[in-house]
């Protein structure tokens, strides 16, 4: 279950950043609502996570889920380039993802 929390916590790190985006330096009330809720959520799934996974896997996966969904979410909302490097480098930390969660018990 912890796996299940963490990856929720990423998917809301992800909803803050493109958030931030929205919010345009926070001049925007309704996205910048949303960014802080997003940022509290994120971080209160991100510390009942660590009650069973190691810190440095659970924070690891955390910045990796909402790195990649914030790049894909870049790519798709505001045209940023999906050019050959930025894929391959996603798809590494995708891997660097499955690998701690190989490498980790729980």
């Amino acid at each position: 279950m912890a796996w299940v929390i963490l990856a929720l916590a990423g998917l809301f790190e992800t909803g803050w950043a493109i958030g931030l985006k929205y919010s345009e330096g926070f001049t925007r009330l309704g996205p910048s609502v949303w960014t802080v809720v997003a940022m509290i959520v994120s971080l209160w799934l991100l510390g009942i996570a660590m009650k069973s996974l190691p810190v440095g896997t659970a924070y690891s996966v955390w910045v990796g889920v909402g790195a990649v969904g914030t790049v894909i979410l870049g790519i798709v909302l505001f045209g940023e380039p999906a050019n050959p490097a930025r894929l391959v480098s996603v798809g590494l930390i995708i891997a660097g993802i499955i690998g701690l969660k190989l490498a980790t018990p729980a």
